[in-house]
């Protein structure tokens, strides 16, 4: 366990305590704190990280509050802002959210007896000091803009308060209150280790794996990890094994190896923005924690074919505190036994799902993230919810891309939960794109002064029929299994085709204009904005195609080689490698007249084909599977 003393460290410094004298006399009083380090997050989702001696922060720590730290265009994401010509930007902290301190597990103070800590400040980034061009500001503006035409809605609008309970009117309401928490899913292993595709499909399927409990220094890690996580207030509700895994296996020195298993800690709702802040640090405690006991992590939304990906499914809420400090949910009706949800809770689910194809692409933004999105893995690739086959029989469908989560018993417990991001995806562009095509939903329902009995029925619409808002060739809502109830067709006609790239992710941008349009609202999204994440995201998905994927392929295929000797074979492993080699040659072997598909690839890259290069990034994919059948076929033959 631990070997130094918890109670004894410093962990978050919150927004009341961040005026200059009290950062002082915290900071003096926690020795063990030796750096500071402002954190901005640009467009990639990659987060700053700076050592600024504690010494020289509190020389100059006024100046440092107000106007942050430089850095330059080439060490952030913000492509079309911030280049070498025209490169200043600088990163100025956030004093409305927790500040962490981020320990070093592996660098204790042999004078305090505790680890060396780095206080870490969420903050914002400004090019050319007026621009604010970051993830953060886009979610701060967001839910800016959503409070303000929420209240200006619900005032023109008063009918909606006859449908929730707690409030008469919009004077009642002091201000709203956007909550979200986050799921981290992710997998642990010894390093070196690769895991055993069938066994781990075995586990999955038998459930061998699921909610087990954990042993040896995997359940001290994990331990270790909630323990700490507490001590930041984040609240852990808990940590468990999730499906995926295999039995690990123990030396003769009494330790684990062959660590493979996949886990999961859960931690409450707080601000959509402290939520986004609270999950970025969690990432970091447990790849300390887990690293410190020889275990390596990983938050691949899909580290392993063949078996169930890593999620982090993300909970949006929305509330408002009363004048008199009563929290009331705003999604919740007035009587939970009645209806599902009030008009605004409609209004927010269906402005989701309609606006959905150009949320994707600020969620699975990834050719990681995609490889997720597969039917059979309890991924959602249907763009579809479910919300009880009654009031009184909450949903548990886990194969929609939107679950309504209620409780009879429990209004302000009524939200919902995106099933599609990973431990990848950026929350706070999750967070601000979906809010905002939240507040679309919420203003088409308000403004139609819909009652929930008419927005179930809109909701539950068939094919073909008209809506004032839905559109009219798709279905929303399903109660069934998608995987098990639908033929992939009727899937594709009912709920839409799911992008298989990232290229055709990205095109829902150019095929939904009118959607794009929601994030404009308010100034949140300017063009410069959204033009810098999309060309972001396609010049990452280029090389991470050309210079990673397409080498690690090339590796693959040099490594089905022919096992069988001239004189131990059977004409089944002739007729095995024959198949094997010639789909070899086709993906990765040039000649004068032809050239293989991993060549194709690259060159369609280069010439900035991408649809012709997001083609065969697919026919790749589905050679590529079909080798890897055919090749372990082969060798379980040999003797």
């Amino acid at each position: 366990m631990l070997d130094f003393d918890i109670d004894k460290m410093l962990f978050t410094i919150p927004p009341e305590n961040h005026d200059c004298r009290e950062v002082r006399r915290i900071l003096e009083e926690h020795p063990e704190v030796e750096f500071v380090s402002f954190v901005g997050i640009d467009m990639g989702g990659h987060d700053t990280d700076e050592k600024i001696p504690v010494r020289a922060f509190l020389e100059d720590m006024e100046k440092l509050l107000e106007h942050g730290v430089q850095t330059d265009g080439s060490s952030v994401a913000l492509p079309m802002i911030a280049d070498l010509g025209n490169a200043k930007v600088d990163i100025i902290p956030d004093k409305t959210v927790n500040w962490y301190v981020d320990y070093n597990y592996r660098n204790v103070c042999a004078k305090y007896g505790l680890p060396v800590g780095t206080l870490r400040i969420p903050s914002f980034l400004v090019h050319n000091e007026t621009f604010e061009c970051g993830s953060r500001s886009i979610l701060r503006n967001a839910l800016r803009y959503m409070k303000e035409e929420l209240r200006r809605e619900l005032r023109e609008h008063p009918y909606v308060f006859r449908y929730i309970e707690g409030a008469d009117s919009v004077d009642d309401i002091d201000d709203f209150v956007v909550t979200s928490a986050t799921e981290l899913e992710f997998w642990v292993r010894t390093p070196d280790d690769k895991g055993d595709r069938e066994q781990l499909f075995i586990a999955q399927t038998l459930k061998e794996q699921y909610w087990k409990r954990t042993y040896g220094e995997v359940r001290t890690a994990l331990e270790e990890t909630l323990l700490i996580l507490d001590k930041y207030g984040f609240g852990v509700e808990m940590g468990h094994k999730e499906v995926g895994g295999v039995k690990a296996r123990m030396n003769n020195g009494g330790q684990y190896n062959h660590v493979m298993e996949q886990l999961e800690i859960d931690w409450k709702y707080t601000d959509a923005i402290q939520a986004a802040d609270n999950e970025n640090q969690v990432k970091y405690v447990v790849r300390d924690i887990f690293t410190r006991h020889g275990l390596d992590v990983t938050f691949m939304a899909k580290p392993f074919e063949g078996v169930a990906g890593s999620g982090e499914h993300t909970h949006i809420g929305l509330a408002a505190r009363r004048k008199d400090g009563k929290l009331i949910s705003l999604f919740a009706p007035r009587s939970m036994k009645e209806d599902f949800m009030s008009p605004v809770g409609f209004g927010a689910l269906m402005g989701i799902l309609k606006n959905y194809e150009v949320i994707n692409p600020f969620i699975s933004s990834s050719n990681d993230s995609l490889n997720r999105l597969k039917p059979g893995y309890e991924a959602p690739v249907c763009i579809v919810t479910s919300l009880g086959k009654a009031v009184d029989k909450p949903s548990r469908n886990r194969t929609v891309l939107v679950g309504l989560i209620r409780d009879v018993h429990n209004p302000m417990a009524t939200r919902f939960e995106l099933r599609a991001p990973n431990p990848k995806s950026n929350t706070y562009l999750v967070l601000a794109t979906s809010y905002m095509a939240v507040m679309d939903g919420v203003k088409a329902v308000l403004e139609a002064e819909k009652t929930p009995k008419e927005l179930e029925a809109s909701l539950s619409k068939k094919y073909g029929e008209e809506d004032f808002y839905l559109e009219k060739d798709r279905e929303y809502r399903s109660e069934e299994d998608v995987f098990e109830y639908y033929t992939e067709e009727e899937r594709e006609k009912l709920f839409g085709r799911a992008p298989a790239t990232v290229w055709e992710n990205l095109e829902a941008f150019d095929r939904y204009p009118e959607k794009i349009e929601v994030f404009n609202r308010g100034n949140v999204l300017p063009n410069i904005l959204f033009e810098s994440y999309r060309e972001q995201t396609l010049s990452q998905w280029k090389l991470e195609l050309h210079d990673r994927l397409i080498p690690n392929t090339m590796g693959f295929i040099r490594s089905c080689r022919k096992r069988h000797t001239d004189e131990d074979f059977s004409d089944y492993d002739i007729k095995n490698w024959l198949e094997i080699d010639k789909i070899r040659h086709e993906i990765a072997k040039d000649t004068i007249t032809d050239k293989s598909l991993l060549t194709q690839a690259k060159e369609a890259l280069d010439a900035r084909q991408y649809d012709r290069a997001s083609a065969l990034q697919l026919e790749i994919k589905r050679r590529v599977e079909e080798l890897t059948a055919l090749y372990t076929r082969y060798k379980k033959n040999l003797l």
